[in-house]
């Protein structure tokens, strides 16, 4: 029999557990009050209250669940990247709620066009703040944190070619990855494969967005053509059983983010999403939170949906955070000593 977890405080207790997050966006990690604190400080042409701000960067119980209404938020965050102690603040915050949270490891993934854009910063000058800040609150925060550059699929090819390149020129300063994400919905992958195939062979690992907004068929592409080490979200590839076949056979594993995929429409609800699935269909699916400030979430409440909402027992939580040890990018010495470290503070949780 699965035991289950001692619920009289649920939040509390989801938010102690040991976690890693290997599916995190900067951009959508901004603190709601130094949103806030920004605009007055620049004098942004928004509102100054966080109350004001907040259905203008988070989602709202009572405003459409799709994707263009999700990907807005990103529009008016953009705005807000001024200066590169701005940047360097908000990269270290991130670091900061992350280790509240009670991570164990995080993999943070940025999009240096979007923090560059506001100020016309250079691309370079913009991921050297980024490392900077990020390995020292890394330090700091007693939280392993490592970098994944992002790009986007509804962005110039010429942007992601830049990104990438510099990218493999600090695969030393913390960056281990270049993913795609973007609007899937109505842009191919197919123009930024070269790029990707480019970045792995100068050392970075690959994360492909896919299957989240469009069908499975974007899964195959991006295992097969683009050679993804993991895949964004993905809780579409139960739609064609030769892509479960492939991703099973190959254990991709699959970040998957609960709360995002209701908000972007992608899933009616929480009763119907495909996580308890997926696992049951043997693919290799951990938990994630995508953008816990536009979300209005932390890790802990994800894992609480997963196994309250969901019906995930307390064993498919601990299986989920091993498997997220071990779909790390940190090299086998690191992903070992993480592995170790997670499975003996597991060991102590209050289970029953």
């Amino acid at each position: 029999m699965a035991r289950q977890l001692i619920s009289e405080k649920p939040v509390d207790i989801f938010q102690v557990m040991p976690k890693v997050d290997l599916h995190r966006h900067l951009e959508g990690s901004l603190r709601l009050e130094t949103i806030a604190e920004i605009a007055r400080d620049e004098d942004l042409p928004v509102p100054k209250t966080e109350a004001e701000l907040k259905p203008l960067v988070q989602m709202m119980a009572k405003e459409d669940f799709g994707f263009r209404n999700f990907l807005s938020k990103f529009a008016t965050l953009r705005l807000f990247y001024r200066s590169p102690e701005i940047i360097a603040k908000v990269a270290r915050e991130a670091v900061e709620d992350a280790a509240r949270d009670n991570l164990f490891y995080l993999e943070l993934k940025f999009t240096p066009v979007a923090l560059a854009r506001a100020q016309n910063f250079a691309l370079a000058e913009v991921m050297d703040w980024v490392c900077e800040s990020v390995a020292q609150a890394s330090l700091d925060f007693n939280l392993p944190t490592r970098l994944i550059a992002s790009v986007n699929r509804h962005e110039p090819v010429a942007l992601a070619e830049q990104v990438a390149a510099l990218a493999v020129e600090r695969t030393g300063r913390g960056i281990i990855g270049l993913d795609l994400a973007g609007n899937e919905a109505e842009f191919s992958a197919e123009p930024f494969i070269d790029i990707f195939r480019q970045a792995r062979s100068g050392g970075l690992k690959v994360v492909i967005h896919a299957g989240e907004w469009k069908g499975a068929d974007n899964i195959r592409q991006a295992i097969e053509s683009m050679e993804a080490d993991r895949i964004g979200h993905g809780v579409r590839v139960l739609e064609d059983p030769q892509v479960c076949a492939i991703a099973r056979e190959r254990a991709i594993p699959f970040e998957v983010c609960i709360t995002s995929n209701v908000q972007t429409g992608v899933v009616s609800g929480y009763s119907s999403h495909p996580l308890p699935a997926m696992l049951k269909a043997g693919i290799n699916a951990v938990i994630a939170t995508d953008d816990p400030t536009i979300s209005q979430i932390t890790l802990g409440d994800e894992y609480r949906l997963a196994h309250q909402d969901l019906g995930l027992t307390s064993q498919n939580l601990v299986d989920c955070l091993m498997a997220c040890a071990k779909a790390s990018f940190l090299p086998n010495v690191e992903r070992e000593a993480l592995s170790s470290r997670l499975k003996a503070a597991l060991s102590n949780f209050p289970l029953q």
